[in-house]
């Protein structure tokens, strides 16, 4: 069994601030560490629980972020930006997948750091007028593609809603927000046992596990942080202006709605004033 994992950094135990997460940020070699201790510990618990093969996508900001020599030696790297499928390319690989470090969509209360896909572009995004962030939206792709997520690793809001969304999900807690830049949070090797444990648990008993699948036809909807950022996006023949600030765009094709959805995000991305 081939067993995917993608990994993103706001989620990881300990981090709650921009200079965790930034190249540029003066905690950001700490932060990456333990980012990449805690995916470790995820693939070593699915090899124990027997995977054969588990691939890691690095999904955090540039998408370089993972110390590959700290890394399991039986492990594969997917790494690099920008990939057709983001966050979650090569899952069509794979049989069963694990988002570790996640964390919550943008307007969550009590969230660390809670924002979607880019916290700079998005206000808000919908598919068929529910709310999505990258877990919901990750998921779907996953399920698109007949892969279950059967492990979740975040702050407490981002595990509530993996649990919400996802019924049977195994989840692990690395933190609870006290706002968007504070959190408690445990100790990391405590959180990095639980993501061990849990994540054999969950191989070894993945056939009770479904993937999340949404009907189509979809509708995805997107509201950006400024009106000009639409204006960009709104350049493509295929979206449909909704309001200053939102934009549409209808697919049959779940892989197609992702794809479009990250050429948007990242097009409007180019609207983001650069620093004096």
């Amino acid at each position: 069994m081939k067993v995917y994992i993608s990994v993103d950094i706001e989620g990881i135990c300990g981090v709650v601030d921009l200079d965790h997460t930034r190249r540029d940020g003066k905690d950001y070699t700490q932060a990456r560490l333990l980012m990449t201790r805690e995916v470790n510990e995820a693939a070593r618990g699915a090899f124990e629980g027997g995977a054969s093969h588990v691939l890691i996508n690095d999904s955090h900001g540039s998408m370089i972020n993972l110390i590959l020599d700290e890394l399991d030696e039986r492990i594969t790297l997917i790494s690099g930006s920008p990939k057709p499928l983001s966050m979650i390319q090569g899952i069509e690989e794979c049989d069963a997948a694990f988002f570790i470090g996640y964390h919550a969509p943008a307007g969550t209360i009590d969230a660390v750091m809670d924002h979607t896909y880019h916290g700079r572009v998005v206000y808000g995004l919908q598919v068929n007028g529910r709310k999505m962030g990258e877990l919901d939206m990750n998921a779907a792709l996953a399920g698109y593609y007949g892969v279950p997520v059967i492990l979740v690793s975040g702050d407490k809001k981002t595990t509530e809603k993996a649990q919400e969304l996802l019924k049977s999900v195994e989840t692990v807690v690395s933190k609870e927000g006290i706002g968007r830049f504070a959190a408690w949070s445990r100790h990391p090797s405590k959180v990095r046992e639980e993501i061990r444990k849990k994540a054999r648990f969950a191989v070894e008993t993945v056939h009770r596990f479904i993937p999340f699948q949404m009907d189509p036809p979809y509708e995805l909807q997107i509201d950006f942080l400024q009106s000009h950022m639409a204006d960009r996006v709104d350049l493509i023949p295929e979206i449909d202006r909704t309001s200053a600030r939102s934009v549409t765009y209808c697919s049959e094709d779940f892989s197609k709605l992702y794809t479009m959805m990250r050429a948007m995000i990242l097009l409007a991305s180019t609207g983001i004033p650069r620093k004096s």
